[in-house]
């Protein structure tokens, strides 16, 4: 009875290793994935009508990008709230003009920026229902985590994003 109770453990424990071992890279994997390739997100609400569905998205961005793009569509930590990341378009880089009208709905008030150096303006599409660069104003680089470039979900919308509305 002793031999064939040793030789349970011997295998268990050998199974808890080897299980063990398949998490641990597992988990690196993922990590180094998510923090330094690309990640999936979720993205819901109408500021980003009608590129995304106003009842949600789940997309998948890439971080290894280092040069942002006007219309580029981007993931980054809100400057107002550190715990949310919205999704807005990239609309200027450092040293555009940028002319916005202050409230959509009030056309007679505008106003004009020059996006600083280290700095982009992002605003959703539907910028009538959007909290972007026109509220907060422009953004640092520091605070963007990545480029979105396909959609996942729903499933019959998957694929690459589509070129900005004009």
């Amino acid at each position: 009875m002793g031999s064939s109770s040793c030789s349970f453990w011997n295998i268990a424990s050998r199974q808890a290793m080897k299980s063990g071992a398949f998490l641990a890279k597992t988990y690196c994997f993922l990590h180094v994935t998510t923090n330094y390739l690309g990640f999936p997100t979720y993205c819901f609400g109408p500021s980003m009508s009608p590129t995304l569905h106003p009842s949600g998205n789940i997309l998948l961005a890439e971080r290894i990008s280092e040069k942002l793009s006007r219309g580029d569509i981007v993931v980054f930590q809100s400057p107002e709230d550190p715990n949310k990341t919205p999704i807005k378009r990239v609309i200027g880089i450092e040293g555009d003009c940028i002319s916005f009208v202050l409230a959509p709905g009030n056309k007679d008030q505008s106003k004009t920026i020059v996006v600083p150096k280290g700095h982009v303006w992002v605003q959703g599409d539907y910028t009538h229902n959007s909290r972007d660069s026109r509220m907060f104003g422009p953004i640092p680089y520091a605070l963007v985590q990545g480029k979105v470039l396909w959609k996942v979900w729903p499933f019959q919308d998957f694929g690459p994003l589509a070129p900005a509305p004009t």
